[in-house]
């Protein structure tokens, strides 16, 4: 069998070497335009800051040292230019000599990727514009850096490489801004969570600057600014990170079906509509393993699942790719967020009867060194109980958080069976009850009518308007509100009417919830806790 990939990095080279410890007799054939074949494309901003200091450490093979390992043969320097589907062959163009060169195959593999988006505006070919896809990219924005003197820099789009790129900007000594024409950074976050985000940025230092259109970018020889539709940013750097767009220009007229943005449509068991044609990775849509429809997922660990189906497929095995969940983790300065399964959005748009809470819990004991807290956000379907989604922030392993959510999601667990997973728990890594689990009690607690709350989307909204504040925490933190102790509280309160709208807000909403428990014992009628306090939420407190 003689099997043609076309492009290596993430899926091409898991084909490769997975079909080649399968089936070592296989003929494997890699054909790639680039002289790395495999790289850490998610390390590229940590070289740039440095954390990562030898380029070599990026590279995860060398061509020569790939082949020798797995046995496959790879070709750099070739682009492919057409694909014959009915005579089963692959035309490539030789980038060093420029002559064109026919490749048989019994069974072709794309995995071409996807490529940067540059948008069409004046200024983006200056010096000191870069992309961030390549090792290439980030070692060209390093040494400019430090080459220019550079002082302030602006990263256009708010998605997690933007992100990561503007955070090693910032650690490299820069003024950084990060530009979005979307309403908010961090995509895939309800906007509650991309809110709290963005303050998070602009205290540590990094101006973020929404709804903002890029119209060009100023200079005669080198970038000096960007012009917006809001005015104009400095910058003597400018790093796009406005998406991208799969690579898959010169496969158009060969008759495969394509998604809008031109990523290839594939089966569960990565088949095209052509026989014997393949795709994976950046460059296929695949499926959202909870709602069954098309999802577009360019993540590394993604390519990589789909890579390992796909050779299990080629050596003749029955196998299916389960699809995504948008699983994803970022890093910040001094703040992780990461998300999987649908957003509260998302999921109401598909459908389903949604129900959400925000807790904020301890990450691990609360007496160790170095224990903070995880802001969670569960989605689930009212119906069944069953997770739809979670979104976690914290200076901690919010992955390990949103990696319980993932095996949730894909068991089709209930809240019910999630409360009581017997987790690891030691004073370094957990709490008693660990926070995930915390959260479920949380949210079974709103579901069962013991809480009544708002919560943060409600109160970003004004929901809060008409009632009357009560400030639960530990000591008075709300001006103009009416400070409550819950150990003090054996009555009915002073001054409180038992039918007033009472908001109820302390730190983490723990203590609001207690308070709510000791009102409604006492008569009560009308009470609410801000879920998320004032650890999430942002003052003023908006109410009587």
């Amino acid at each position: 069998m003689r099997v043609l990939i076309l492009g290596g990095v993430a899926a091409g080279t898991k084909v490769a070497a997975k079909l080649k410890r399968l089936r070592f007799d296989a003929e494997v054939l890699i054909l790639t335009k680039d002289a790395d074949i495999s790289y850490a494309g998610c390390g590229l901003p940590y070289y740039v800051g440095d954390v990562i200091t030898d380029r070599e450490k990026i590279i995860v093979n060398t061509p020569e040292k790939f082949a020798t390992l797995t046995g496959a043969k790879v070709l750099t320097g070739r682009e492919a230019v057409k694909l014959d589907a009915a005579g089963k062959t692959v035309t490539a163009k030789n980038l060093a000599t420029g002559e064109e060169e026919v490749y048989p195959y019994d069974a072709c593999v794309i995995s071409t990727g996807a490529s940067s988006i540059v948008p069409p505006l004046q200024g983006v070919n200056l010096k000191g514009v870069f992309t961030m896809r390549t090792p290439d990219d980030a070692e060209g924005l390093k040494n400019y850096v430090k080459a220019s003197g550079a002082k302030t820099a602006v990263v256009a789009g708010g998605g997690f490489i933007g992100l990561e790129v503007a955070e090693n900007l910032l650690e490299q000594g820069l003024d950084v801004t990060v530009m979005d024409m979307a309403p908010q950074v961090m995509p895939g976050f309800d906007p509650e969570f991309a809110a709290y985000g963005t303050r998070h940025l602009e205290k540590v230092g990094i101006h973020v600057s929404t709804s903002t259109k890029m119209e060009g970018i100023t200079g005669s020889e080198k970038a000096e600014g960007v012009q917006t539709n809001k005015g104009l940013i400095p910058a003597d750097v400018v790093v796009l990170s406005l998406g991208i767009r799969p690579n898959t220009a010169f496969l158009k007229e060969t008759g495969l079906e394509f998604a809008k943005n031109g990523a290839i449509l594939v089966d569960k068991s990565l088949r095209t509509n052509l026989p014997d044609v393949y795709a994976a990775g950046d460059c296929a849509v695949v499926s959202n393993r909870l709602t069954g429809e098309r999802a577009w997922a360019p993540m590394g660990s993604a390519a990589n699942m789909e890579g390992r189906v796909l050779a299990e497929v080629l050596a003749g095995r029955e196998k299916e790719f389960a699809g995504v969940l948008g699983t994803a983790v970022v890093k910040l300065p001094g703040l992780n967020a990461a998300r999987t399964g649908l957003n509260e959005a998302a999921a109401r748009a598909a459908g389903y009867d949604v129900e959400t809470v925000v807790a904020v819990n301890d990450d691990k004991a609360h007496y160790y060194p170095g224990a903070d807290n995880f802001i969670t956000k569960l989605i689930v379907d009212k119906n069944t109980k069953k997770l739809l989604g979670i979104q976690v922030m914290g200076p901690g392993a919010v992955d390990k958080m949103v990696d319980i959510g993932v095996t949730a999601i894909s068991l089709g667990a209930t809240l019910d069976q999630l409360e009581n997973l017997d987790l690891a728990y030691a004073p370094p890594f957990s709490t008693a009850i660990h926070p995930f689990v915390a959260a479920v009690n949380i949210l079974l607690n709103k579901m069962n009518g013991d809480l009544e709350s708002m919560t943060p989307a409600e109160y970003m909204e004004n929901r809060g308007e008409g009632y009357r504040v009560l400030d639960a925490a530990q000591a008075p933190s709300i001006p103009n509100a009416k400070f409550v102790d819950v150990a003090q509280v054996h009555g009915p309160l002073e001054d409180v009417d038992k039918d007033e709208k009472l908001m109820i807000i302390c730190t983490k909403s723990k203590r609001a919830y207690m308070l709510q428990q000791r009102l409604k014992y006492f008569g009560y009628t009308d009470t609410t806790v801000v879920e998320g306090g004032l650890w999430f939420n942002e003052l003023p407190v908006k109410g009587k």
